[in-house]
């Protein structure tokens, strides 16, 4: 969006008797260019797919917060699969469009329970987790109408009719001058979700789909560009994902024998007697320290996957605490022998039964190899494994062919799942005292 265009969206809302002090201005702080049809379309489903560093969700932050100026009446509601997520991530990127705009003294931003309250009209925006269905189709409002949805990181929204509960809960006539719309920014990561058919295949004027990328965002610095030009030269075929906001291919999937649903770890375990395997990758700053919590019902070849810890910056003492906090410190753990420190550590911290995972020739195939052989059945909340399985796949070579060598990134789950899996893989070798 232009600065002169903002300039008149501000000048409306301004006659509309919505704000009464001016908003202070700056092209270079504001949306730039690339989302010009985003911010002016007013249908009923606003869809953006996106590459990392393409400004989709401050930009959404941005419109929202000068439409809730701009239609004194109007609501939104905004949504994630987890509630816990929002705080980081939606709520943050609101607050940061508020001080953006220069109208912190217009609004109240509240982080226990969140919400954003505009002060002039006591419009709100309102935050909600699927994980809490209830919260969502009982909503209502204080004052004006429930016109706007967002979902933010739409991908982790595996099962559609969650999305049909989500599309039902905007309805209701509305007075002239106000429209109801839902919102969708995601990362797309595999073709194969539901919202590519939904959305992207076909053409209907209640519908904007569109794909953005880095090269719209006009703040990266050389350094920043330099990690998509490294992308782009080491891995095309994420670099297409991830630098180019392309869809991920469902061709040359590694695991394609999986489903996500919600399931009840008690009745699995009455019923199977599956058997828990708990792997565990270490990252640091660039990449997710890893936790692959599965219930394997050998018999049946299925695998359940009930839980995972997927974080960033974790030092060892952060890792035993949340491993602790989740309930599995005396589970038996397989950890990336390549980390014979933190292993070290971690057992003198107090998880007694962690052991480092045997790697060998051929380890990592003969691993797939066998897990291939399984269902894999993953609990919605594993937002990370579902992200990693979906784009797990087969490296190419210079022809575009395809190898017998995995992608060797975005797979810390999917090796700390091989971990898990090992000695079911290989048998036992050890026993723990």
């Amino acid at each position: 969006m232009t600065y002169d265009e903002l300039k008149r969206e501000i000048a409306e809302a301004k006659r509309c008797g919505a704000i009464k002090e001016p908003i202070r201005l700056s092209a270079q702080k504001l949306a730039g260019k690339g989302y010009s049809d985003f911010w002016r379309f007013k249908g009923r489903y606003r869809v953006c797919k996106g590459s990392r560093a393409s400004k989709k969700s401050k930009t959404t932050a941005l419109n929202f917060i000068v439409r809730l100026i701009k239609y004194p009446e109007a609501n939104l509601l905004v949504v994630r699969r987890i509630y816990n997520t929002l705080k980081d991530s939606c709520y943050t990127e609101l607050c940061w469009a508020i001080k953006t705009l220069g109208v912190e003294r217009f609004f109240i931003c509240k982080a226990s329970p969140l919400e954003i309250i505009y002060t002039v009209t006591g419009q709100k925006i309102y935050f909600r987790g699927l994980d809490d269905p209830l919260k969502i189709t009982s909503i209502t409002v204080d004052t004006g109408y429930l016109c706007w949805l967002w979902i933010e990181e739409a991908y982790e929204i595996s099962d559609e009719s969650d999305f049909n509960m989500l599309d039902e809960s905007i309805r209701g006539r509305l007075p002239d001058g106000l429209f109801k719309q839902i919102t969708l920014t995601l990362n797309p990561w595999n073709e194969g979700h539901w919202i590519k058919r939904r959305f992207y295949d076909k053409e209907d004027s209640e519908i904007l789909a569109k794909t953005t990328n880095y090269m719209c965002n006009e703040w990266l610095d050389e350094a920043d560009l330099k990690l998509f030009e490294d992308m782009k030269a080491r891995n095309p075929g994420r670099y297409r994902v991830a630098g180019l906001g392309e869809w991920g291919v469902t061709e040359g999937l590694i695991y394609e024998n999986w489903r996500a649903e919600d399931f009840d770890i008690e009745k699995i375990k009455r019923e199977y007697s599956p058997r828990a395997v708990f792997g565990l990758d270490f990252g640091y700053t660039n990449d997710e320290t890893a936790l692959f919590c599965g219930l394997c019902d050998e018999e049946n070849k299925r695998l359940y996957v009930f839980d995972e810890i997927y974080k960033k910056g974790m030092s060892n003492e952060d890792i035993y605490n949340e491993i602790t906090k989740k309930g599995y410190r005396k589970e038996r753990i397989r950890a990336d022998c390549s980390e014979p420190k933190s292993i070290d550590r971690l057992r003198m911290l107090g998880i007694n039964n962690i052991r480092g995972c045997r790697k060998g020739r051929d380890s990592i195939l003969n691993g797939i190899d066998y897990i291939q052989g399984y269902e894999i059945i993953i609990a919605k909340k594993c937002r990370g494994f579902i992200s990693e399985i979906g784009a797990y796949c087969w490296e190419t070579d210079e022809n575009g062919r395809r190898t017998n060598i995995p992608c060797d990134s975005n797979n810390h789950l999917m090796d700390a799942m091989r971990y898990g899996m090992e000695e079911l893989i290989n048998g036992e070798s050890f026993s723990f005292h």
